[in-house]
């Protein structure tokens, strides 16, 4: 008995999970019903900024993995969502006559080699862009962002050689077009795809990074670098593994995007930054789980706001970002705690 108290005493006790954010999200959706009016028109609105959100996590992921591990502020994040998407177009018009199939399969098996492809050009063009610019330049964030930059106006521009500076139509395959009515309310079939891929990415980060020895070595060669190496382990492999990591990640995005958009551009990288930036400052930098929530956030108000006031949607984001900080400084989830 008194060992088993001594045990218990011992025993380092675990941090409280603080639900508040999850309560904020909460919040906004049930506060916007009563704006809204319409029950299946809130349901409709809801489920299509959960989807979107779901998007723009895939994208920013890589982003926050790449920060929150990496120390890394990379600015050029965005060609690797452009090539994604951009590959998207030549994989997708390769296969057309499987994304025009009325089999929802074949529609599906052509989405998803669409995303094998955009992850794995994202994943060698983050390969070299480690080697050449960020190795470095590791610990100088100055020097991180200035150069990061300049390598995304040269990606574009490569981008620009490659598939041109015009529009390049992304457009669903047959199967993934059109909603699904439950009663009153219309989901987009995609959105629904979107969502799935959402979520299974979240659930694979959070069990990669908490219940995995690569997760565990990666989390303490950022803590004490010499002492994992004095195990015997190569920590720059295991960096460039996660730089890597994310700019797939990064790709898998694009082409989620360039669906959600069913079209594409040199400079949809650029647009996108904007957006993934906000999302990891919001959850607090370098947080997965805060990204997660921060994306569903901006997801939500997003198109609330485009339903009950399509001018107040252009700031937003910009406009939820300083009111969170505003409640913590350091973001909802950070990453340090």
């Amino acid at each position: 008995m008194s060992s088993t108290t001594t045990v218990n005493a011992g025993a380092v006790p675990r941090a409280a999970f603080d639900a508040r954010p999850l309560w904020l999200l909460a919040a906004l959706a049930l506060g916007a019903l009563p704006l809204i009016g319409s029950a299946s028109s809130w349901a409709t609105l809801s489920l299509a900024g959960l989807a979107m959100g779901l998007i723009i996590f895939i994208i920013a992921s890589g982003l926050t993995l790449v920060f929150g591990l990496m120390d890394v502020l990379n600015f050029g994040h965005g060609v690797f969502i452009a090539l994604g998407a951009f590959m998207a177009t030549t994989v997708m018009a390769a296969m057309n006559d499987w994304s025009a199939s009325p089999l929802l399969w074949q529609n599906l098996l052509a989405v998803a080699l669409a995303c094998g492809a955009g992850m794995a050009v994202a994943a060698a063009a983050g390969l070299l862009f480690e080697r050449v610019l960020v190795r470095p330049v590791y610990g100088q964030h100055l020097k991180q962002i200035l150069i990061t930059m300049g390598g995304m106006i040269i990606g574009e521009e490569l981008i620009k050689l490659i598939w041109g500076a015009q529009l390049v139509p992304l457009p669903l395959p047959e199967g993934l077009r059109g909603s699904l009515l439950f009663g009153d309310v219309a989901v987009e079939k995609f959105r629904l795809l979107a969502v799935g891929l959402g979520l299974a990415v979240f659930a694979l980060l959070l069990w990669l990074l908490n219940r995995t020895k690569l997760g565990l070595l990666v989390r303490a060669g950022v803590q004490d670098r010499e002492m994992v190496e004095s195990l015997g382990y190569r920590i720059r492999r295991l960096f460039v593994a996660v730089f890597v990591g994310g700019s797939a990640l990064a790709g898998l995005g694009g082409v989620m995007w360039g669906l959600y958009q069913q079209g594409v551009t040199p400079q949809i990288g650029g647009q996108v930054n904007t957006l993934i930036f906000i999302v990891i400052i919001i959850g607090g930098l370098g947080s997965t789980l805060g990204c997660f929530v921060g994306a569903l956030l901006v997801g939500l108000l997003a198109n609330y706001c485009g339903f009950l006031a399509p001018k107040a949607a252009l700031f937003s984001n910009i406009a939820l970002m300083v009111a969170i900080l505003l409640w913590r400084p350091e973001g909802l989830y950070p990453a340090n705690k």
